[in-house]
């Protein structure tokens, strides 16, 4: 069963979507973390339940993420979704440390799609459903500025700051 609930954060209310699963801790696996006007944000559905209780732990990570306490997300996500390509850049996404950055060009690189593939990865970047957890926000330009955010290049700005990520 699908279920969700939002959580305040300084970004905004956070939606979490997860599936419920007898082997992820707390019960539920993360399916989307979503921020308030994001591009292709969750929408709440009807046949969904609200449970707060199945994203305790999850909620926590992140309350101490935004505290400046945590540096590294442990949270189960849902198997399943997008592309084998676009896991693939998820996966470089999440090996960028806390508080460094990556340009779109690097990762293309380390998935094996340098030169035309930077826009390909551009576009999995772009369609990351797990916004702040899976950091996608420490991706950037070659030049060193800040490019699109499903979230806002503002919020990427905010995340990037709290990091303590040197940007030009």
């Amino acid at each position: 069963m699908t279920v969700y609930a939002t959580v305040d954060s300084p970004l905004g209310e956070l939606l979490l979507v997860g599936e419920e699963s007898a082997s992820a801790v707390g019960g539920t696996a993360l399916v989307s973390l979503s921020l308030p006007g994001q591009k292709g944000a969750a929408e709440i559905k009807d046949d969904w339940r609200c449970d707060p209780g199945a994203f305790e732990e999850i909620a926590g990570q992140l309350r101490g993420y935004f505290a400046g306490e945590l540096r590294h997300f442990a949270i189960e996500y849902a198997p399943g979704a997008g592309t084998d390509f676009q896991r693939c850049v998820w996966r470089a996404v999440e090996e960028i440390p806390y508080g460094e950055t990556a340009t779109y060009g690097q990762i293309a690189e380390r998935v094996g799609a340098a030169g035309a593939g930077v826009r390909a990865v551009g576009t999995a970047i772009g369609r990351n459903p797990l916004l702040v957890v899976r950091p996608c926000h420490r991706v950037i330009g070659a030049d060193g500025a800040l490019r699109g955010y499903a979230g806002g290049v503002e919020r990427k700005e905010r995340l990037l700051g709290l990091e303590g990520a040197l940007v030009s």
